[in-house]
């Protein structure tokens, strides 16, 4: 089990109260940091030449596909690239129903590929499941790059 937040990357306020709301009633409290375009998630998990700026290391990244000023996938596409953020745990969240969406996102190197539910309790048991396995069942990497 893992302390680590689950990074949120998502620009509908709406979405974000949902998601806060879905895991704080599955049992895993305030979790969630959410940041509102890829600008955003970018200089949050990989802060730059700022010796004093310290890298978000989240348990998992909820990445939504369509986003303001830098979409999901360019993000992706620069977690991947980074050394230091290279295996971190990227789950594409998104409503897309789009396939060259989700043979580009698992060709960039997600871990996984989830449709938002459109209904309240789909969305829930969906919360329950990722939270369990990523917060709870899955061993992170001891010993992430830096």
């Amino acid at each position: 089990m893992t302390d680590a937040p689950v990074l949120l990357v998502e620009d509908n306020p709406d979405d974000v109260l949902l998601t806060r709301h879905a895991f704080a009633k599955n049992g895993f409290g305030d979790r969630i940091v959410d940041l509102p375009d890829g600008e955003a998630c970018l200089a949050a998990l990989l802060p730059g030449s700022d010796p004093y700026a310290r890298a978000l290391t989240p348990a998992v990244v909820l990445l939504d596909i369509n986003l303001p000023r830098i979409g999901g996938l360019d993000v992706l596409r620069r977690i991947r690239a980074e050394q230091a953020t290279r295996v971190l745990p990227v789950i594409m969240l998104t409503t897309s129903r789009e396939q060259r969406d989700i043979a580009e996102s698992y060709r960039l190197g997600a871990n996984s590929f989830v449709r938002k539910p459109i209904a309240f309790s789909e969305f829930l048991a969906m919360v329950r499941i990722l939270g369990t396995y990523w917060l709870r069942i899955n061993e992170p990497n001891p010993a992430p790059p830096r």
